[in-house]
C-alpha cells in the first residue's frame, strides 16, 4: 500500500496535472484488475485484452487534461478502455478473416474439456451480441456491477441498461440452445 492510496481520484488527477506524473501509477493499480477482467470478457482473448488495456492507459495518460470531471476519472478511463476493446476486437476479426482461422481461444489449461467447451461457446455467443449488449452483460454478470454503477460508467439510463442486459441474455440463451440442436 502506498502513501497515495488514500487520495481521491480527483486529487490524484489534479496532482498529476500539476507535474506529479508518477501518481498515474496509483490510478493504474486501482483499476487494472477490474479493467483486465472487463477487457478480457469484451475482447475474448487475454493477450488482446492486455494490449487494449495498455493502449487505453497510454491514451488516458496523454489526454488526462481533457478529463472534465477528475472525480469521475474511472468512468472516463472506462470509456477509453471500452473504445479500445472495440478497436482491438475489430483488429482481431480482420486478422482472423485474413488468416482464415478462428479467433484465439481462451486459455483452457486448468479446466476440463467440457468446461472449456462451454466457456468457448459462451465466448463465441458473446461475439454475436451488439457492442452495447456485450458491455452491459459483462458489467452486470462478469463484473457484478449494479445497474446504478453501470449507468454511471456508461452515462446511460438504468432502464436502457436493463433492456440491454435482458436482450443480451435472451440472445445468448438462443445461441447456446442452437448448439444443442
Amino acid at each position: 500500500m502506498s502513501e497515495h492510496d488514500g487520495l481521491t481520484d480527483g486529487e490524484i488527477v489534479r496532482r498529476i496535472l500539476d507535474g506529479e506524473t508518477r501518481l498515474f501509477e496509483v490510478l493504474v493499480r486501482r483499476y487494472r484488475v477490474e479493467f483486465a477482467r472487463y477487457a478480457t470478457a469484451l475482447v475474448g482473448d487475454t493477450d488482446q485484452a492486455a494490449d487494449a488495456m495498455q493502449e487505453a492507459f497510454i491514451r488516458a495518460y496523454r489526454s488526462l487534461a481533457s478529463c472534465r470531471d477528475p472525480q469521475r476519472v474511472k468512468a472516463w478511463f472506462f470509456r477509453i478502455l471500452t473504445n479500445q476493446c472495440h478497436d482491438q476486437r475489430a483488429k482481431l476479426r480482420r486478422e482472423t478473416s485474413l488468416d482464415g482461422q478462428d479467433a484465439p481461444a481462451r486459455d483452457r489449461a486448468d479446466a476440463g474439456v467440457e468446461r472449456a467447451e462451454l466457456r468457448s461457446a459462451i465466448a463465441r455467443a458473446l461475439t454475436q451480441l451488439t457492442p452495447e449488449q456485450r458491455e452491459a452483460f459483462v458489467l452486470r454478470h462478469v463484473d457484478g456491477k449494479t445497474y446504478e454503477e453501470m449507468a454511471a460508467l456508461l452515462d446511460t439510463g438504468v432502464d436502457a441498461l436493463k433492456m440491454r442486459v435482458y436482450r443480451a441474455r435472451d440472445a445468448l440463451r438462443q445461441h447456446l440452445e442452437h448448439l444443442h440442436d
